[in-house]
């Protein structure tokens, strides 16, 4: 067993670890304070290849594999979480589907422009009142002609507001039907019927749109259909098996940033006429995160060592126990991290805090932890 990186992956980490350092980094506190998109860090991000990392060469990708994604988003969800959910998203969720069920001419159309960094794509299955169970789904796309009419609303969509398209999930069954009627349509912004509704207020992760998207008979061309009719559901699974990948890998990050930050400072906080890193209780305190954070990035490396390889069973039991364990690894760590740090711990003028609003969202979206934890058990059980 070998778990030393190929050249190519340590230069993937190498660079994206830079890029974070000194492109994000200096500005992470601004995005979150001001809740600004990050348009000029997006664009320099296309232009190196990580908007679309696993996607091949000629369709505007980089080319690498996923173990390659998971340690460039790590790095990026360090400086920022905000940053890196802008890149998973567009990776995971956009991309990855678009390759894996676009036709060649969807793929030259739509797949290219958002490998490359040139537009920004979303994800939108969520809906008001259907979020872990998406087979419930209200949105309804009815075939008239050369165009699909679709209706509905869209909730929760990250990347909403500047996304130019949007992978978007509708009805084309029954509702008795649940997933077998439900099929996965490319929609452009600008499409006639189709607006973004209102942009949510959030805890964490504030550099990042997340909005409702709007549907009042929006026009869709029926060649904008991704894969087969009724076969949406498939899409989406699919395509969250692989975005829990991502999304652990952000959570990682934001994890790691919590930790360098409190090992820096219990070295530098005196109190009792010594550095607080000398105190058993807070060295302890570090153990403990340094050991798990370490094990949340083996399950997260597995997993995307597993997706390279093409074990679907193993690469989904994987993908999920990566995203619930690193998710609440993210969550034990800020809070520590917050305790070490004291008083100063729950200011702004220290970012742990904003590590510890960041982190809470890994364990929500892309699947609940209650729903990985489901997912988890029914791959177990299967097994025995």
């Amino acid at each position: 067993m070998d778990f030393k990186f190929t050249p190519e992956q340590e230069m993937t980490r190498k660079m994206a670890k830079e890029f974070a350092e000194k492109e994000i980094e200096p500005i992470a506190a601004e995005i979150d304070e001001k809740e600004v998109f990050p348009e000029k860090v997006i664009k320099k991000m296309g232009e190196l290849g990580l908007m679309g990392v696993f996607i091949p060469e000629e369709y505007g990708g980089a080319g690498l594999d996923t173990v390659s994604y998971a340690l460039a988003e790590e790095e990026i969800s360090k400086a920022s979480a905000s940053v890196g959910v802008i890149m998973s998203v567009n990776n995971s969720l956009v991309c990855d589907p678009l390759y894996k069920f676009g036709n060649n001419e969807q793929r030259s159309k739509y797949l290219k422009p958002l490998a490359s960094g040139q537009k920004l794509g979303a994800f939108a299955l969520t809906e008001p009142n259907y979020g872990s169970d998406a087979a419930g789904i209200e949105c309804k796309a009815v075939k008239e002609g050369d165009f699909y009419i679709l209706n509905g609303n869209k909730q929760f969509i990250t990347n909403g507001k500047e996304a130019k398209i949007f992978i978007v999930f509708a009805r084309t069954g029954t509702k008795e039907q649940r997933h077998r009627g439900i099929s996965a349509f490319i929609v452009e912004k600008g499409f006639k019927g189709f607006k973004v509704g209102k942009e949510e207020k959030k805890l964490g992760i504030r550099g990042s749109s997340t909005t409702e998207l709007i549907f009042n008979n929006c026009t869709v061309p029926k060649e904008n259909l991704l894969g087969t009719e009724n076969e949406g559901f498939k899409i989406a699974m699919f395509t969250l098996d692989g975005g829990r990948i991502g999304i652990g890998a952000q959570a990682l990050g934001i994890a790691q940033a919590a930790f360098e930050a409190s090992v820096k400072y219990s070295k530098e906080r005196v109190q009792f006429q010594k550095p607080i890193s000398n105190f058993q209780a807070i060295q302890w305190m570090l153990a403990d995160m340094a050991t798990e954070i370490e094990a949340a990035r083996l399950l997260i490396l597995k997993a995307a060592y597993l997706k390279d390889k093409g074990e679907k069973e193993e690469y989904i039991k994987l993908s999920s126990m990566a995203k619930l364990y690193a998710s609440e690894v993210a969550m034990k760590t800020t809070i520590k991290a917050i305790q070490i740090h004291g008083g100063y711990g729950y200011t702004k003028d220290y970012p742990v805090e904003r590590y510890f609003r960041d982190a809470k969202i890994t364990e929500i979206y892309e699947g609940t932890n209650e729903i990985q934890r489901i997912v988890i058990a029914r791959r177990v059980l299967k097994n025995f």
